[in-house]
C-alpha cells in the first residue's frame, strides 16, 4: 500500500511554519484538539479527508489525528494544493496524496489512494470522495459510517444521489449550517476572492466594473467586497428571488450577455457549469479579467475560450492571456480554478476555524448516531455551540431570556 505521494519533503519546514501560524489563529480547533487528545473519540477509526490542501486543512487533519484517527488526506483541487503543506503532513506521519498542479489522471489516483484506507468517516469538499466511493471504489466503502460535506456543490451532488435512491450512507451538510455559510461563504469568500485577484494582478479594484455571477452567499460576499473597494458591481442571476435581493441591495442586475461588454473583472460564483461561454467571451472588452470562485472550473467554459483564441501566453504568474480571433486579449486567473486559493491562501484562518470546528464536531456526531442514507443538516446544537464559542473568543457576551420572557415566547394565549 502506498503511504504518501508528494513533491518535495525538503519543503516541510516552510509548511510547518504556515501551519503553526494558522493554529495560533484557530482557537476553536485548538480547544477541540485539547479535548480530542484527552478523550480519543476517533480511536481505531479511519478518516479520509479531501479539502483544499493548505495550512488550515492540515491543522484540521492533525486535530482529527490527535483524537485517535488514522487520517488519509488529499486535496480537493490540484491547483489549490500547497506542496510545502503536503510535505509537513507527510513528515508528521499523516498519509497524504497530493501534488500542486497535478493533471486529472494523477488527481484521480490521489483520490483512490486516499480512499484505499477503507474509511469509517469521509470529510469532503466538492463531493469527489463520496462520488468515487459510490461509482469507482464501492469496495472501499464497506466500513463507511457517513460523510461530512463542506460545499454547496458537494451537497447538491449528495442530494441528487438521495433523490435517485443512489446514496449508500448518510451525508451531513456542513455547508447548510448557519455558522458555516453565513460566515465562510460570505465573509471568507468575499475577502479571499479579492485577495487572490489583487495579489495576482496587482491592479486596482476601485473604478472598475465587477461582474459577479450568482448571488448566493458566496456571490453576496464578493459583491459586498467589490462595492467596498470602490467598484461598480453588476450581478447576474437565474433565481428571481436572489436577483431581486441583489437589486434591492443596490446592485445592477442583468443577463450575462448584457454584462459581458461592460465588465472589467468577472467572478463566477454559482456552483454550475457554463456560466461564461463563447457568446460571452466574444463580447468582452480588451483586457477583461476572468476568474472563478465556485468549486469547479466548469463555471468557465475553457474549451470555448481556447477555441475562440489564436494564442495563449503566460502574462504573469497565475495569469494566462487568451488572444481571441477578434484581436482582443482576455486574462484568465488560476486556470479557472478557485481564484481565492489557486492564486492566494484561501479563506482567513479565523473563518475556517468555525467551518472546520463544524467538520470535526460533525465527524464525532456520526460516531454516536445511527443515521439512514440521507442528507442531513448539522444539528442545531452543534451549530449554536460553534457560534457561541466564536463569540466567547471574540469577547462578546449575550443576554439571557428571563423565565417570564421564555414563557411569553412559548405561550399561545393572547399577550
Amino acid at each position: 500500500m502506498v503511504t504518501s505521494i508528494y513533491k518535495d519533503l525538503s519543503l516541510a519546514p516552510q509548511g510547518e511554519q504556515k501551519i503553526a501560524w494558522v493554529r495560533a489563529h484557530m482557537p476553536l480547533l485548538r480547544a477541540l484538539e485539547q479535548r480530542f487528545t484527552q478523550e480519543q473519540p476517533f480511536a481505531g477509526k479511519r478518516i479520509a479527508l479531501s479539502i483544499h490542501l493548505e495550512a488550515k486543512t492540515a491543522y484540521l487533519a492533525r486535530v482529527l489525528a490527535a483524537g485517535g484517527a488514522e487520517v488519509s488526506v488529499t486535496g480537493s483541487n490540484p491547483m489549490s494544493t500547497k506542496d510545502d503543506i503536503v510535505a509537513a503532513l507527510v513528515v508528521s506521519g499523516i498519509h497524504t496524496f497530493a501534488i500542486h498542479g497535478a493533471d486529472a489522471e494523477a488527481y484521480r489516483n490521489f483520490v483512490k489512494q486516499t480512499l484505499a484506507c477503507e474509511p469509517h468517516i469521509v470529510i469532503d469538499d466538492g463531493g469527489d470522495l463520496v462520488h468515487e466511493l459510490h461509482s469507482l471504489y464501492p469496495e472501499y466503502a464497506k466500513h463507511t459510517i457517513g460523510a461530512c460535506e463542506e460545499t454547496t456543490t458537494g451537497v447538491l451532488r449528495a442530494v441528487a444521489r438521495e433523490k435517485n435512491n443512489a446514496l449508500n450512507f448518510p451525508v451531513l451538510s456542513i455547508n447548510g449550517a448557519q455558522s458555516k455559510h453565513l460566515f465562510d461563504n460570505r465573509y471568507g469568500t468575499g475577502q479571499s476572492t479579492f485577495d487572490g485577484i489583487m495579489r495576482t494582478t496587482n491592479l486596482v479594484i476601485a473604478g472598475k466594473t465587477v461582474v459577479v455571477a450568482g448571488y448566493g452567499w458566496c456571490g453576496k460576499g464578493c459583491a459586498m467586497r467589490a462595492k467596498g473597494l470602490g467598484a461598480e458591481v453588476i450581478v447576474t442571476e437565474v433565481d428571481p428571488i436572489k436577483a431581486l435581493e441583489a437589486k434591492m441591495d443596490g446592485f445592477a442586475v442583468m443577463t450575462m450577455s448584457a454584462a459581458a461588454p461592460l465588465g472589467d473583472i468577472f467572478i463566477t460564483a454559482t456552483g454550475c457549469c457554463d456560466v461564461l461561454t463563447s457568446g460571452h467571451f466574444s463580447l468582452m472588452k480588451e483586457g477583461a479579467i476572468i476568474s472563478n470562485t465556485g468549486h469547479f472550473e466548469d463555471e468557465i467554459n475553457l474549451t470555448d475560450l481556447q477555441q475562440l483564441s489564436d494564442s495563449v501566453t503566460i502574462a504573469r504568474e497565475n495569469i494566462e492571456g487568451y488572444t481571441l480571433k477578434n484581436g482582443r486579449t482576455l486574462y484568465l486567473l488560476g486556470r479557472g480554478a478557485l481564484v481565492n486559493i489557486a492564486c492566494a491562501d484561501g479563506h482567513p484562518a479565523e473563518i475556517m476555524d468555525m467551518s472546520f470546528a463544524l467538520q470535526a464536531l460533525s465527524a464525532e456526531y456520526l460516531l454516536s448516531h445511527e443515521l439512514e442514507a440521507k442528507v442531513y443538516d448539522v444539528s442545531d446544537e452543534i451549530d449554536r455551540e460553534v457560534a457561541a464559542l466564536k463569540l466567547q473568543d471574540m469577547g462578546v457576551s449575550l443576554d439571557n431570556l428571563t423565565t417570564r420572557q421564555q414563557q411569553y415566547l412559548n405561550g399561545y394565549e393572547l399577550k
